[in-house]
């Protein structure tokens, strides 16, 4: 005798979110390849462009572990669109700073990634976009805005964009 599966009672948000998000990444990676970049090259360009940041701070906005990050930031480094200086502020510290290169390198890869973003709303009208960024703004910052403390670590997604 089989056991009948539970009925839903409401949409699978879980799998809605992560097949959105899944899907976004692809788009953005495969767009992004065009330039010679990885989504995560993207992210550590565009974030070391807003300020003085560390390698350890741009792994925690990128949520890349040190491995990840110093692969990253040695692909930047040979492809002369960033490099490592020291701190300004803290002797002990080195921040990764793009190059002149790299800034304009992050201005194409951010019309990129704009433009996938753009693409993917626009399947939506103009009232449903905007009821749907103003939801989406809502859960990010409300009920969805930090993780719970779980007895097994849930794997999440390592990529974040800009």
């Amino acid at each position: 005798m089989t056991a009948m599966a539970p009925t839903r009672t409401v949409s699978d948000l879980s799998f809605l979110l992560d097949h959105a998000s899944h899907v976004l990444r692809t788009r953005i990676a495969a767009a992004l390849a065009e330039i010679g970049l990885t989504a995560r090259m993207h992210c550590v360009l565009v974030h070391a462009l807003e300020g003085e940041r560390t390698q350890a701070q741009l792994a925690e906005i990128g949520d890349m572990d040190k491995t990840t990050m110093v692969v990253t930031v040695d692909a930047l480094e040979a492809a002369g669109l960033a490099e490592r200086r020291p701190s300004g502020r803290d002797r002990r510290a080195r921040i990764i700073a793009a190059t002149e290169r790299g800034a304009e390198v992050a201005a194409r890869s951010q019309a990129i990634v704009d433009r996938v973003h753009e693409e993917a709303l626009a399947t939506m009208s103009a009232q449903e976009r905007a009821v749907f960024l103003r939801v989406m703004e809502r859960l990010v910052t409300g009920y969805l805005a930090d993780p719970v403390e779980t007895p097994a670590p849930v794997r999440r997604a390592r990529q974040r964009e800009s």
